[in-house]
């Protein structure tokens, strides 16, 4: 992996345990992972998800930990993969969504980048999503 780390975070209206709850289910990603995830289904692997994205079919798992506000996951498709720590935190009443992305050495600097601006569109969604239901 390269040094280029990219941070991001979202200050949702909603309190800890709901924003994990919601991001702990891979089942709700395609409703705010909107550029990444197209669609997603179980496998017959316990804790492994398919997904369709614009790259094609990936795999993700979720190592989530509600106590602690873990969301690490892996994300593996024909190109690349990717372990992604992820974070839900406390902040007043509400909660703060932080997820740090490494790049993949498969990726250049130019398509990286590109990827993480795309995130910063669904976390806007999320956030949308998350103050709806607050």
């Amino acid at each position: 992996m390269t040094g280029v780390l990219a941070p991001s975070t979202v200050a949702p209206g909603a309190r800890p345990a709901v924003t994990w709850s919601l991001l702990a289910d891979a089942a709700n990603w395609p409703a705010w992972a909107i550029v990444n995830i197209k669609a997603i289904e179980p496998t017959d692997e316990p804790d492994w998800w398919l997904m369709a994205t614009p790259q094609g079919p990936a795999r993700l798992r979720i190592r989530g930990n509600a106590e602690l506000g873990i969301l690490d996951h892996e994300y593996l498709d024909d190109q690349a993969s990717w372990q992604v720590p992820a974070r839900v935190v406390a902040n007043g009443t509400g909660a703060e969504f932080v997820i740090t992305f490494f790049q993949p050495p498969a990726f250049t600097d130019a398509f990286f980048d590109e990827q993480i601006a795309l995130v910063d569109t669904e976390l806007a969604t999320l956030k949308r999503i998350l103050e709806a239901g607050a």
